[in-house]
């Protein structure tokens, strides 16, 4: 019985080192936003975004430029009240990226 735990234990520990995020593992299915397309009409919404990003002001995955018109570009944002390409929640924990908002340059990070 001892020398099956042990056998267990030692299995247990060449995963963790072996196999990448286990035992813990990300959300299933879950892969990074591909912030490059990214763009055009945004509304910011409390409840069931399509993606839940966080403003900060260095090491951002996208900077965004707010514009009037032609968000046709990363980073160009038009926020609209109604008919959006994309619905954002701006959250202070877990995002799915980052964002600094910018006068010039949007786009990606890299």
């Amino acid at each position: 019985m001892k020398r099956d735990s042990l056998l267990l234990f030692a299995i247990a520990v060449m995963l963790a080192l072996v196999v990448p995020g286990w035992p813990v593992s990300s959300r299933a299915g879950e892969k990074k936003a591909d912030v490059s397309k990214i763009h055009g009409r945004i509304q910011f919404v409390t409840s069931f975004p399509d993606y839940k990003v966080r403003v900060v002001n260095s090491f951002a995955d996208l900077k965004v430029q707010v514009v009037e018109s032609f968000p046709d570009k990363p980073g160009r944002w038009q926020i609209v009240e109604s008919f959006p390409d994309y619905k954002i929640q701006l959250v202070e924990a877990f995002p799915d990226f980052t964002v600094k908002y910018v006068k010039s340059f949007p786009g990606p990070n890299r």
